[in-house]
């Protein structure tokens, strides 16, 4: 993620969101928004901050928090909760109310080496999201030299594994239940056709 764009998490803090809550609205409602933002990122965020107060981990960044508590089992609560305090930043981010369309020039001739074209990009980060069994993420990831689709499971992200994420889905339910109740792939689809930020994924390449 743009350094830019995650200092507010890194001191454990909620973050504004990029939008107003009816920004992505019909897509995603208002009132999605508000659950999702203000009761399940928050949570997160509080969550993260009892668990470390006191603690070695207290003091630092959110992605090195990530990094020294993955795999862990005993430490698997904060790596959870600071997992996904920085997976619903990213998220909010991955999203616009302009998103959609063509992605910036940079970025579309990458994904035209990687993936052939766009739809197929397109494709299969959907195909992607409805494989992920249960709650997860799907991500566009720069791995490499080359962009690649990946899904990840519960609080997962691909930071832990080196693997650079460009954007992401959020497919946990609470992400579309109320507006899609279980049609995921009804919700996958409105993200990337009118929803998802190419800017931001370009901006990632670095």
């Amino acid at each position: 993620m743009n350094n830019d764009k995650i200092k507010s998490v890194s001191s454990h803090v909620l973050p504004t969101l990029p939008y107003a809550d009816n920004a992505l609205s019909p897509v995603i409602s208002a009132n999605t928004v508000s659950f999702h933002y203000g009761k399940h990122h928050k949570g997160y965020v509080d969550n993260l901050n009892k668990l470390i107060s006191g603690t070695e981990f207290a003091d630092l960044p959110l992605e090195k928090i990530i990094t020294m508590t993955a795999s862990k089992a005993d430490k698997t609560a904060i790596f959870n909760n600071a997992a996904q305090t920085w997976n619903h930043t990213f998220y909010w981010h991955s999203l616009s109310p302009k998103g959609g369309g063509e992605p910036p020039a940079v970025l579309k001739k990458k994904i035209e080496i990687s993936f052939g074209a766009l739809d197929a990009c397109k494709k299969e980060l959907a195909t992607a999201a409805m494989a992920q069994f249960g709650s997860g993420w799907v991500w566009l990831v720069l791995d490499g030299d080359k962009l690649k689709v990946v899904k990840t499971g519960n609080a997962d992200v691909p930071i832990t594994t080196g693997i650079k994420p460009l954007l992401t889905i959020d497919v946990w339910e609470h992400a579309y239940y109320l507006d899609y109740q279980n049609r995921r792939a009804d919700y996958v689809n409105a993200v990337l056709d009118k929803l998802i930020n190419w800017n931001f994924a370009t901006e990632n390449l670095g």
